[in-house]
């Protein structure tokens, strides 16, 4: 007799996620985690009383992870207390301008007046296309689960507006922001959000345009940190019996007759289970916890073909003044074309970008006990590989951090280099080492058409029975509402297959 009916590897938001709801629903669930504390990407961390968000910054389309809590006999008001952000970001143009995009889709049409009247009747047709999508039920492709041909039929039968919206899932997010405006610094405040998918402009598929839309419906953060969400769900998941166990690295799936019975700790113990569901990157799954024997030649092959998502520098500082930023989130940008051609030219060739780009997090701005009275928090989301040409991450982080710290003191953050009172990162290397991500990549993997929807690793799995996935590698990919989507698509199928 085994001795759980479910044992989830990894306590990121779709481990959590599927282990809460399959507890409430009555199985006895263990949630074996690697690291100290919950939520992977999705977590906050302490340094001299500031706290950082380790990835995840903010929260989107909240209903999505409201269903969870729905199904965790709860709901998402009742369990957070998530505090909306106005405006919903900022973007901060090259030459030092400063765009503020408010929740109300009026108000951002006259904040893009301002730049570039002709871009508003664009604008105005942008959101009414993707609002299409959204009122229409095409917000389902995220939480239903595809395992192939039939099911994504299935899906476009019921919502007859993913089959519309097909040429979007072809194009590029590059083609649909070309499409719709033709002013470079309008281009350049829309063509930034194809990096929550994890990739540049012109690989992004351009069903990620959605974003945007999907923007201007509410920006949340929640009072606390972003750890705040998987403790949450966890809490929940306690309530009904799940049983969760810290600083516990499976070193090992136990597969007997092509179906995972169990798992090897680091130290040794074995523990079995009648299902597995892993909540860690697939490609670690299958050639490192499953391992290479078990596979067929096909699936070993097409597990090897993926390619890790972008890797993402992060760095955390403490500052004793208050930034002169305008929103929690500010977008510092360069030119569309510059976006793509740093990824060909410089990402995959082993170099930085010639000038950073990226996001400024600034959680204080919502929740300033996040911080010392008077001090505050920066979270900033950065470009640079895994892989560096002539060193690595170790050698270059110190001279890194300053780099940044004076470029954005240059013109985004003023006086930023003398208010500094903590400055730390995660290099892709140490996303790689502390969170198993292969590459540092923490939205799992590529989104582009060959790794997205069916042709993405499978919520249940192919090549051995028992074997379930959740989180950024699976479908529908990164993010916080989208991996909680995948463990409740997760859910539905261990019920389906799994009695």
């Amino acid at each position: 007799m085994a001795d759980y009916d479910v044992i989830v590897i990894g306590a990121g938001c779709g481990g959590v996620t599927a282990g809460a709801i399959l507890a409430r629903q009555g199985r006895k669930v263990l949630l074996l985690e690697q690291s100290s504390q919950l939520g992977g990407c999705c977590s906050t961390f302490e340094k001299e009383g500031y706290h950082f968000d380790v990835g995840a910054s903010i929260v989107e389309v909240p209903h999505l992870i409201d269903l969870a809590f729905q199904k965790l006999g709860t709901t998402l008001e009742q369990e957070l207390d998530m505090i909306p952000c106005e405006p919903i970001y900022s973007v901060i143009l090259p030459d030092g301008r400063r765009v503020d995009i408010p929740e109300s889709i009026e108000g951002t049409a006259e904040a893009i007046r301002q730049i570039a009247p002709d871009e508003v009747d664009g604008y105005y047709r942008f959101i009414d296309r993707f609002a299409e999508f959204i009122d229409r039920g095409g917000e389902d492709f995220f939480i239903t689960p595809l395992i192939g041909g039939a099911d994504m039929l299935d899906l476009m039968m019921r919502r007859p507006v993913i089959a519309a919206f097909l040429p979007f899932f072809i194009a590029s997010y590059q083609d649909v922001v070309r499409r719709y405006f033709k002013d470079e610094r309008v281009q350049q405040i829309m063509a930034y959000q194809s990096y929550y998918a994890g990739h540049s402009p012109d690989l992004t598929p351009g069903i990620f345009a959605v974003i945007p839309y999907s923007e201007h419906k509410g920006l949340f953060y929640p009072r606390g940190g972003m750890i705040k969400i998987p403790e949450a769900i966890a809490r929940c998941g306690e309530r009904s019996g799940m049983t969760m166990r810290f600083n516990s690295a499976v070193e090992r799936i136990i597969v007997r007759n092509r179906r995972a019975v169990g798992v090897v700790l680091a130290d040794g113990t074995e523990i079995t289970a009648h299902v597995i569901v892993s909540n860690i990157n697939a490609k670690t799954l299958y050639l490192e916890l499953i391992g290479e024997e078990h596979l067929p030649p096909l699936a070993r092959y097409g597990i090897k073909s993926y390619e890790p998502a972008l890797a993402c520098p992060m760095m955390y500082i403490g500052v004793d003044y208050q930034p002169p930023l305008n929103a929690h989130h500010s977008i510092f940008t360069v030119p569309m074309a510059e976006m793509n051609d740093s990824y060909w030219n410089r990402y995959r060739k082993g170099l930085l970008p010639d000038r950073q780009f990226g996001l400024i997090c600034w959680p204080t701005a919502s929740d300033p006990s996040l911080a010392p009275k008077g001090h505050h928090v920066l979270n900033l989301i950065l470009q640079g590989p895994y892989n560096l040409k002539g060193t690595d991450w170790d050698q270059i982080k110190e001279g890194f951090i300053e780099d940044v710290i004076s470029y954005l003191s240059s013109y985004a953050i003023p006086d930023l280099d003398k208010h500094v009172q903590v400055a730390e990162m995660s290099s892709p290397l140490d996303f790689e080492r502390r969170l198993r991500l292969p590459a540092g990549g923490i939205y799992g993997l590529q989104q582009d058409l060959t790794a997205q929807a069916v042709f993405r690793p499978k919520a249940k799995s192919r090549v051995i029975d028992g074997l379930y996935l959740t989180g950024a590698s699976t479908h529908p990919g990164g993010g916080v509402p989208t991996t909680i989507g995948s463990g409740m698509n997760a859910v539905e199928l261990i019920n389906r297959y799994e009695q």
